[in-house]
């Protein structure tokens, strides 16, 4: 089904952006509405339309955003209304409703002088909320354990628009969640990042994990970044590099450049080429995590020292070499595990942090035509449900090689 070209904003609107641009497609408008998301958009913007000043509108899209996340974390841990009929563990809601707030917040043209910084600083606070990546709210205390997951949001929208991303579905099971290990209990707090290298540019990771990472009482224990990899199998990536690929990001933005290390946050100077999981990989390799194997990735690509052309290494790279993909690829699942082990080693926090790869979320035979194919069938969600559980065992076991308090 052809959608409408996208109409010229309103006077003082700006223009959607290609991942705005997307929602008025089929597939989106009919998981929003199979999950009850449907409403949240116009809900916002008739609430926008009663704002009389700036810093109302802050307020409001704050709130606003925060119960989006809280909304679709709920939904996911099965509480409060499915919705139609879409299974309760997805992950598209949120995105495709956090969109259409955000639409609603560029085409707003409000009674007052709205300069585009500060609509942009609104979108931004939007963004921050509805992700979950200001509500991190980790206990003081011995007693239970800190851990950090991450997740991501569908990409490659333009080849299916069906896509769902089963490292965010993890996600929003996780958080706020506790878990029983070896080690005693372990609380789990989570965000969402998006797939654009503009934000992590910006130090979206830094900023998010920075005061979780820094000494104090409720100081994270362990952290996971985790996302979308192969078909088939988990990995546990061990290096990490820092060069940006160029792959399209969600809005068909294409980087090719060293990792850039946002001013006035902790780094480590010289910029480092490698960072290197402490995660316990050997006991999550071993342990018994699930259906999926789980694969201990050493493989890099890098530029040896002294020479020009890149070389696949499959045990790590060489001394002095440049990197030009990590365990985890060139694309931002390898920029987030190189921006928050960085960031770990410029704290000199000698916690477990790493990166996780799940399996590729596949939809079900017969349905794998994006043209025709519908939002999900009863293997996609068997497979989803698999790696969010595995993805839950393989967090417990690694927050059990932690030390008792």
């Amino acid at each position: 089904m052809a959608s409408a070209a996208p109409a010229d904003p309103p006077a003082g609107a700006t223009a959607l952006t290609v991942e705005e641009q997307r929602l008025a497609k089929e597939t989106p408008q009919e998981i929003l509405r199979r999950s009850g998301f449907d409403a949240v958009a116009p809900e916002f913007g008739r609430a926008l339309d009663g704002a009389g000043s700036y810093r109302e509108a802050a307020r409001l899209t704050g709130r606003s955003g925060a119960r989006l996340w809280e909304r679709a974390v709920d939904r996911v841990q099965g509480r409060g209304p499915a919705g139609e009929d879409l299974s309760r563990g997805d992950d598209r809601p949120l995105y495709w409703a956090r969109l259409g707030m955000s639409k609603a917040l560029r085409e707003w043209s409000p009674s007052f002088d709205l300069p585009d910084a500060r609509r942009a600083a609104l979108i931004a606070r939007l963004e921050r909320t509805s992700r979950g990546q200001d509500s991190i709210d980790l206990p003081a205390g011995r007693q239970v354990k800190r851990i950090v997951v991450t997740g991501f949001d569908p990409f490659q929208l333009d080849a299916d628009i069906r896509r769902s991303n089963p490292s965010g579905a993890a996600a929003l099971a996780l958080d706020g969640t506790t878990v029983r290990t070896a080690s005693g209990p372990a609380r789990i707090e989570t965000a969402v990042f998006p797939v654009r290298w503009g934000d992590f540019a910006e130090g979206t990771v830094e900023h998010t994990l920075l005061p979780h990472f820094r000494n104090g009482p409720r100081r994270v224990d362990m952290f996971t970044t985790v996302s979308q990899g192969r078909v088939g199998r988990f990995d546990v990536e061990r290096f990490n590099g820092a060069w940006r690929g160029g792959y399209p990001d969600n809005v068909n933005v294409s980087r090719t450049e060293t990792v850039p290390v946002p001013d006035g946050l902790p780094t480590v100077e010289p910029q480092p080429q490698w960072t290197t999981t402490s995660l316990p990989y050997r006991e999550i390799v071993d342990a018994d995590t699930g259906a999926f194997p789980v694969n201990d990735n050493r493989v890099v690509t890098e530029i040896p020292a002294g020479a020009t052309e890149p070389v696949d290494r499959p045990d790590g790279p060489t001394e002095g070499s440049t990197a030009r993909a990590g365990g985890g690829g060139d694309y931002l699942s390898n920029e987030i595990a190189y921006r928050a082990t960085l960031l770990r080693d410029a704290l000199g926090q000698a916690v477990p942090g790493g990166h996780l790869h799940t399996p590729v979320l596949q939809f079900g035979e017969g349905n794998t035509d994006p043209a025709t194919g519908r939002p999900e069938d009863p293997d996609f969600i068997r497979n989803r449900l698999a790696i969010t559980e595995q993805v839950r065992a393989v967090i417990r076991t690694g927050a059990g090689t932690l030390p008792r308090g």
